[in-house]
């Protein structure tokens, strides 16, 4: 993704054609996207599923399943804005 970022940075510089610039910044947003559903992913299995297994990250704070969801719904909200 740092590559990606560079190679727009560097497309600008070059002052290069719009359509290119803007296809280029699509493929960085695409990429970011599929690292955050990784990321979701992960959180889930790991910190929600897992949650109080001892596989959970050890970030993890100690929650209730209530609180839980509400860190999952407005986690989905950001990522989805």
């Amino acid at each position: 993704i740092a590559g990606q970022v560079a190679g727009v940075q560097k497309m600008l510089a070059e002052d290069r054609y719009c359509v290119e610039v803007l296809t280029q910044i699509a493929a960085v947003r695409s990429s970011l996207d599929a690292l955050g559903v990784e990321l979701i992913t992960r959180h889930l299995e790991t910190c929600v599923v897992g949650h109080g297994t001892g596989t959970e990250h050890p970030c993890a704070k100690p929650m209730s399943k209530e609180q839980l969801l509400a860190e999952v719904r407005t986690t989905l909200a950001q990522f989805l804005k």
